[in-house]
């Protein structure tokens, strides 16, 4: 082989060495469909949150999942079993740490519902946890009216929205740094991912042709796919209990919300002492109250929660209209009537 077609061959070498160094590098740099919420905003400009976790390991992760389903753990860093962050309830109380609704783009009761029975998911008053880190607001709108003030530095934080859930919602303590830190590091581990979004071919094309072209625009797309904040409607009571809200109850839907939301805490062994079974003297109690002005009404607990008193500290947190509908409580009045019948 003469120098020339030496020379040739290795330029031809170290060119196409060159283009699939450049073609993995450009690949390399599209936005892939199992790639973290999280990081692909950070690759468009925008910075990890304030609540973001650097380094964490297993154990973080196996103490924040305690924390969050149990509510203490016994493998701290200092090796002691910890003290419960609350006696009345666990986080998983009210919120669940799965995905709760098939269209991430929208508030939809009735899909949500539909989702919780395919699903066998609680039906709550809190938001999943599930995509919480991927959120940038908290104790959104009308929770305002409940917690006044507290409000202000648990909005814009989800450490704050932690610590106000683990102080006044479940009526228990301050976290310590280190719990804060392992239930945040369980917490990114149900963040969302591209593919969550479901997004189309032409809709992930569409977001890898503007990260060249417009990052901003880019992530304005990106968000336009899934919700931001959780809306909080604190709803008014029917003007009758008697009469209820003026639309016809479903009792199959009733059924799903009895046994998917209430008896989720209502039961023998549950956070209240209030047990909801399945006989006809709990279904008389139920429809004996519907119609009284006290929190034994349905319409009351449910639209109103309940408060803590004297003697009683724990309370339950009401639904938000995004949480239940009030064709879904007539859902709910409706099952309970049907098995008086």
């Amino acid at each position: 082989m003469n120098k020339f077609k030496t020379k040739s061959y290795y330029i031809l070498i170290v060119s196409l060495v060159l283009l699939i160094v450049s073609f993995a590098f450009m690949n390399s740099k599209e936005i892939k469909s199992f790639q973290n919420l999280s990081d692909v905003l950070k690759s468009l400009g925008q910075d990890y949150p304030s609540h973001y976790v650097e380094n964490y390991d297993s154990a973080d992760i196996q103490r924040g999942y305690d924390l969050i389903h149990i509510g203490k753990t016994n493998n701290p860093p200092d090796g002691f079993a910890s003290k419960a962050i609350s006696k009345f309830y666990s986080c998983t109380s009210c919120h669940n740490v799965k995905r709760e609704d098939p269209n991430l783009t929208l508030v939809d009761q009735d899909a949500r519902l539909e989702y919780a029975i395919e699903n066998d998911l609680p039906y709550l008053q809190g938001s999943t946890f599930w995509g919480v880190v991927n959120r940038e607001s908290w104790y959104n709108d009308d929770y305002i009216l409940k917690y006044g003030s507290l409000v202000e530095k648990a909005k814009g934080s989800l450490t704050e929205s932690i610590q106000l859930c683990a102080k006044v919602c479940a009526q228990g303590r301050e976290l310590e740094e280190w719990e804060m830190k392992s239930i945040l590091s369980y917490l990114w581990t149900l963040q969302m991912k591209i593919e969550d979004l479901e997004m189309t071919e032409s809709e992930l094309q569409k977001l890898n042709e503007l990260k060249s072209s417009n990052p901003d625009s880019a992530i304005a797309f990106l968000k336009s796919h899934y919700l931001t904040k959780s809306p909080a409607t604190f709803a008014d009571l029917p003007e009758s209990k008697e009469k209820g809200y003026p639309m016809e109850g479903r009792p199959d839907y009733g059924k799903a919300i009895y046994e998917l939301g209430c008896q989720h805490c209502h039961h023998a062994y549950g956070e209240s002492d209030l047990v909801l079974d399945n006989s006809v003297f709990t279904f008389k109690w139920l429809k004996k109250h519907m119609p009284e002005d006290s929190k034994k009404s349905i319409y009351e607990i449910i639209r109103n929660g309940s408060y803590s008193e004297l003697g009683h500290k724990e309370y339950m947190p009401n639904y938000t209209l995004e949480k239940m509908s009030h064709q879904q409580v007539e859902d709910l009045r409706a099952y309970i009537e049907l098995n008086l019948e």
